[in-house]
């Protein structure tokens, strides 16, 4: 933090500060000569680094902040600190081997990550899930979905000052891994899906359990929510900041709930159905206000009509096959590989070539995850790995929005800001 009535780039002395932080600034000091600025003749304005070791940034995210006093005068997001190169690292491996590297982008929904990737394998290839397999899908993607919301709330809530959220969602979350657990033997990256159908069927054993589970959960909800609706500090937290108009989120590039907080109805899973969202009634939560209270109403109602969508699917999921039957594009089943050669030789082939789409073939295909669109542009050359594949993710769309809501706001609110978008900075740098 620095003290001057200098221009910004005067600030900096190259042996203190390497390139990139240097570029990070420049783009700070050309803000300045964009827009009409104040003098500042007694020296009061400083910049303040937030993150990107900052535990309200939800992972390393960095902004740098020129403020005056208390208020946010200008303010540019850094990102790129959690890049590992994911969408180069799909060249290198088959359409499956790929499968757990999705985990580790939105990694507070990884099944989300999961679904969308093989759904866009799939179009790829040409081949569909069987129903069962559809449905238990759909039932994983609703729990990750609460599940995110879940990491999110209480992280927001405590953010603003309150601890009690934060315990009390995470209890849950345990429960939702447990779940997770028994139908994917694994608790947080799962990797569950394969392409053409999932690994493990899901038993009456954890559907029970995720029965048992909403029952007491849409009760707990409730009592949040119902806690929160008259609290006099959260509403001033939330109530009036960060608002984003219609336009602007659509000019900018919001998706997902924080569209749909501007006035925005738009929603993959109603208007661009896939697996079997068009079997199940659900409504799509909207707000008008576009500030950080309606993002919050937002996505507490999603959580109720997540809910909604399990009680149908739990009732109506269908006996049958969960794996496609078609062993050139997908995994043979274990009792054909066990006992037969042909099945051994088809299960060979796909761990060490994979799944060969036709050469040329270039598809997109996205789904609404908890955060937003999430989608997947992969073109093939006809081997088993793809020739160019590009992500989508909502997390890097969203955070266009946070420099604008953050200017002119007060010090304070960043943290309220930060977390009403709701970032994942494993999938926004990818």
């Amino acid at each position: 933090m620095s003290r001057t009535n200098t221009p910004i780039l005067d600030k900096l002395n190259s042996t203190y500060f390497p390139k990139h932080q240097a570029a990070v600034y420049k783009r700070l000091e050309d803000k300045h000569t964009t827009v009409e600025v104040e003098d500042d003749p007694l020296g009061t304005r400083m910049i303040l680094n937030l993150g990107p070791q900052h535990p309200a940034t939800h992972g390393v995210l960095r902004v740098v902040l020129e403020i005056e006093g208390e208020k946010i005068i200008k303010s540019v997001t850094d990102v790129g600190y959690l890049h590992r190169g994911v969408e180069k690292l799909a060249e290198n491996k088959t359409y499956q081997e790929f499968m757990p590297y999705t985990d580790r982008m939105d990694y507070l929904a990884p099944y989300s990550n999961n679904v969308a990737y093989c759904l866009a394998v799939e179009k790829l290839v040409g081949i569909e899930a069987p129903r069962r397999a559809q449905y238990i899908r759909t039932i994983a993607c609703e729990l990750a979905r609460i599940s995110a919301h879940l990491l999110w709330m209480g992280t927001m809530v405590m953010d603003a000052g309150a601890i009690s959220m934060f315990l009390w969602t995470f209890r849950e979350r345990e429960f939702l891994y447990d779940i997770f657990d028994k139908m994917a033997g694994v608790r947080f990256t799962v990797s569950h899906c394969r392409i053409g159908g999932v690994q493990f069927d899901i038993s009456d054993e954890v559907l029970d359990a995720i029965r048992k589970w909403k029952d007491n959960f849409r009760k707990e909800v409730a009592s949040w929510k119902k806690l929160l609706a008259n609290n006099a500090i959260w509403h001033k937290r939330n109530i009036g900041v960060g608002v984003v108009t219609k336009e602007e989120a659509i000019s900018m590039g919001f998706t997902g709930p924080n569209l749909r907080a501007s006035g925005v109805i738009h929603d993959i899973r109603l208007f661009e159905p896939y697996l079997v969202y068009n079997e199940v009634d659900f409504d799509i939560p909207i707000r008008e206000e576009g500030d950080c209270m309606a993002r919050y109403l937002v996505r507490v109602e999603e959580i109720f009509q997540s809910i909604r969508v399990l009680d149908q699917l739990l009732e109506q999921i269908p006996k049958g096959d969960i794996m496609v039957d078609n062993a050139k594009k997908g995994y043979a089943s274990k009792n054909e590989i066990y006992y037969s050669m042909e099945g051994m030789i088809h299960d060979f082939m796909m761990t060490d070539i994979g799944v060969c789409p036709p050469e040329g073939v270039e598809i997109y295909h996205a789904i609404e995850g908890p955060k937003g669109e999430l989608g997947f542009h992969i073109k093939s050359d006809g081997t088993g790995s793809p020739w160019r594949m590009k992500i989508k993710s909502p997390s890097f769309s969203n955070l266009q929005l946070l420099d604008q809501m953050m200017e002119g706001s007060m010090i304070a609110d960043t943290v309220v800001l930060i977390g009403s978008i709701d970032p994942v900075m494993g999938e926004a740098d990818k």
